[in-house]
């Protein structure tokens, strides 16, 4: 009985250390709407099997605010502990990442990596903060010198900036460490290496890899909503997440380059099914594209005259096709969408850019196709009719019953009834010159005579 007094609590304790496990979440490229959630999707399977740590392995030159927002919100909001791990060697974590990197419960980077550069860009850039307010080259401002109020542009953007240098500052606060830092990575773009950012008081550890962090974290105290905890991580198994299918389908769809072709894909089916009703197919799959850009569209920073430029451009492209405009609307069109493709994404974020080499290609595939379909119908209309009521007028066929006024005539292997101003006598031949319903106009077919001498 003694004996299982004390082994009990041992096997119980050994069961406790083998059933704890890391989940690892790698960020490697920009942070966007596809990555917060598959992020998001990591801390709920962490916090569902009660995980010992969520090792989040970072490589990003940056990405969205708004994706970068959720993820520091589901980190804070966490019950299972996070350490960001900027690795492998030579990786970063600039700018969305260093706001990451400062909201992680423990911060650790790789030997030879870097962090910072942490100054909100948009389109046209974002103006340059002086160190001090002052630069040396100007005189102090006079007693009764008018202030110079900046411009509404300057305004918003020093709006951004102090906005984007105070929630960095919040989160240096709550994990204690270096403010100062903080707000000059954002404010001048600054950066460090990773030994620079251990002496600064801005990362918490350096680790050559996972097991090599693992081990320095084990009984490492940490601070989880407000309670300290030791964690258990030496004997502790690593469970690798990986995105699902749905985190891959939100990757592609949420690409700046393929929304314009999942716009135009859309509208050339819905075109397609409404001149050929019943079809269906096309309908279908521009009813899917048109619903999945319309999607990305919402999750991504939309420049909305740039998305009406790509929707003129498909139309002009497709009017071309119908309104031959001697390529007018068709070179008009693929202006008009590669322009709106360049300006669609509001930012300038490395990954969340335009190719503008592949939109031009795609807009002048698109060019091209309407082109050919352009030619198609113009030397459609130099053929002569094969079909159809047109098709009759001018046929030669001959006489059944003789006609006079009415009667009965052999065309195109087909009898019709047929009347004439002139008699014409049975198996004589005769000319369409009308149609009246279902009576054909005919007259005699005369045959040039050699002139007698």
């Amino acid at each position: 009985m003694f004996f299982y007094v004390i082994l009990i609590p041992q096997i119980f304790a050994e069961e406790q250390n083998v059933s704890k496990q890391v989940v690892v979440i790698t960020i490697d490229g920009p942070i966007g709407p596809a990555t917060s959630d598959y992020v998001l999707n990591g801390l709920d399977e962490a916090i569902n099997t009660s995980a010992e740590l969520v090792l989040l392995k970072m490589d990003t030159p940056g990405g969205l605010d708004t994706a970068m927002r959720d993820i520091i919100q589901g980190i804070i909001s966490s019950s299972v502990p996070v350490v960001t791990f900027v690795s492998p060697s030579g990786a970063r974590a600039a700018s969305a990442g260093t706001y990451i990197l400062y909201a992680s419960h423990i911060a650790a980077m790789a030997p030879a990596t870097t962090l910072g550069a942490a100054t909100p860009v948009s389109i046209g850039g974002m103006p340059e903060f002086p160190d001090s307010p002052l630069p040396s080259d100007e005189k102090p401002m006079e007693d009764n010198e008018e202030i110079e109020q900046p411009s509404e542009n300057e305004a918003m953007q020093n709006k951004i900036i102090n906005d984007a240098a105070a929630y960095i500052r919040g989160l240096a606060q709550l994990r204690g460490r270096n403010e100062e830092w903080a707000e000059e990575a954002v404010r001048s773009a600054s950066s460090l290496s990773a030994e620079e950012a251990i002496k600064n008081n801005v990362i918490d550890i350096i680790a050559n890899s996972i097991h090599d962090l693992l081990s320095k974290l084990d009984n490492y105290s940490v601070k989880i909503l407000g309670e300290e905890r030791n964690l258990v991580t030496k004997t502790a198994s690593i469970n690798y997440f990986e995105p699902d299918w749905r985190n891959k389908l939100l990757s592609v769809i949420t690409d700046p380059n393929i929304l314009p072709i999942l716009m135009t894909l859309g509208m050339f089916g819905l075109i397609y099914e409404m001149l050929n009703p019943g079809f269906v197919l096309p309908g279908v799959l521009g009813g899917i594209c048109i619903l999945l850009a319309l999607y990305a569209a919402q999750v991504l920073p939309i420049n909305y005259a740039g998305l009406a430029l790509i929707l003129l451009g498909i139309l002009f492209m497709i009017g071309e096709a119908f309104v031959p405009s001697f390529g007018a609307l068709g070179i008009g069109g693929v202006i008009a969408f590669v322009i709106g493709s360049i300006i669609l994404i509001d930012t300038d974020y490395e990954g969340y850019g335009i190719s503008i080499p592949f939109i031009s290609s795609f807009a002048l595939a698109n060019a091209l196709f309407f082109f050919t379909i352009l030619s198609m119908v113009l030397k459609a209309r130099h053929k002569p009719i094969v079909s159809g009521r047109e098709e009759l007028l001018g046929s030669v066929g001959e006489v059944i019953d003789a006609v006079d006024n009415f009667g009965r005539v052999k065309v195109h292997s087909e009898n019709w009834q047929a009347k004439s101003n002139v008699p014409i006598p049975p198996g004589q031949k005769i000319r369409v010159t009308g149609i009246e319903g279902l009576t054909l106009i005919v007259e005699p077919e005369i045959y040039p005579t050699e002139d007698s001498s």
